[in-house]
């Protein structure tokens, strides 16, 4: 034999010899490959069930915090006539009566009374524009004077599309003779006049909002050009309850909360401030929960209704004071 090939066989006979895998390793090979994929598997569809949950946490939180704003920041300028100092209602001011039909009593017991409340079995048979109101949940109906000088800018206000509707402009002239009169409320004519019994008074705008609850979502029927129009404001919202503070001792501060809705003609112009409780639940159903608790919106106990019984809910709460009722009151 050549010495080049003995080399070479000694060299091939030092190699290792090469082998696959057997089938029982290939086997236990996958059983951990499987092992690993299941495990990163559930794991995936843990986080993506956890985000799910946080975002439709998060959407509830929003839409409640949001509604319990909406409707304290529309409170708070409840009774904003400017200085007009209302008189004693002698009735109770329909909400949805049309404007034509305003006569001197109902301008006068509209200003009066700012904040009035209803439940959904209450609503007066001739407000349409109120309509399926969730049971078990309020009605509220706010008055109050824009804080914007018609003209200055105000929403939905401009040379080009001016605001037509109702209207209210005090007089600040005391010499004329005869006297003119305090103020009007109109939707066309206004000639009350400044100190200097000559330059036209400013106007405002009349608001006039109704809240309530339809289809799990929180609406406003409010004065859009002379009429009222409903439009949809925030989704996700089940029900909300309402309680007056009513000042019986003329000081501007509660004395009492009640319930009621409605109100009556002696308690309604006493409303110095008002507790909103607001019932939000998430947009989506949780797989596998079942919310069986009540919830307790101030003295009402809201029940959950079987079919909805998959959503999750939380209360929201605050206390709104009316500063223009209120501050009317105050004795320094």
């Amino acid at each position: 034999m050549s010495p080049i090939l003995s080399v070479r066989s000694r060299a091939s006979a030092a190699r290792p010899v090469q082998r696959g895998l057997s089938l029982i390793e290939l086997m236990i090979a996958l059983t951990i490959g499987m092992v690993v994929m299941a495990a990163l598997g559930a794991l995936l569809l843990s986080i993506t069930r956890n985000n799910s949950e946080l975002a439709k946490s998060n959407a509830q939180i929003e839409s409640g915090r949001f509604a319990i704003q909406l409707l304290q920041a529309d409170l708070v300028h409840a009774g904003f006539w400017g200085e007009v100092r209302p008189a004693t209602p002698t009735a109770i001011p329909d909400p949805c009566l049309a404007v034509a039909s305003w006569d001197a009593a109902y301008k006068a017991n509209m200003l009066a009374i700012p904040v009035m409340g209803y439940d959904s079995s209450t609503v007066p048979g001739g407000c349409t524009v109120v309509s399926g109101v969730q049971a078990n949940s309020d009605v509220l109906v706010v008055r109050h004077a824009n804080t914007c000088v018609t003209g200055a800018g105000c929403e939905g206000d401009t040379a080009a599309n001016p605001d037509d509707g109702p209207h209210i402009q005090l007089s600040r002239c005391g010499t004329k003779s005869p006297p003119e009169a305090p103020y009007v409320i109109d939707s066309t004519t206004f000639p009350l006049t400044n100190r200097n019994c000559t330059t036209i008074a400013d106007r405002r705008k009349v608001v006039s909002n109704i809240y309530y609850v339809s289809g799990n979502t929180l609406r406003r029927a409010s004065f859009v050009d002379g009429s009222y129009q409903t439009q949809p404001l925030i989704d996700g919202i089940e029900a909300m309850r309402f309680e007056y503070g009513l000042d019986t001792t003329n000081d501007g501060s509660p004395d009492s909360y009640v319930s009621c809705a409605p109100c009556t003609l002696a308690q309604l112009p006493n409303i110095v401030a008002v507790k909103i409780y607001v019932l939000a639940r998430n947009p989506e159903v949780t797989p596998g929960y079942t919310d069986s608790k009540s919830y307790q919106l101030g003295a009402a106990t809201y029940t959950v209704p079987t079919a909805d019984v998959g959503f999750k809910r939380h209360v929201f709460s605050t206390t709104v004071r009316l500063v223009n009722p209120s501050g009317r009151r105050e004795v320094p």
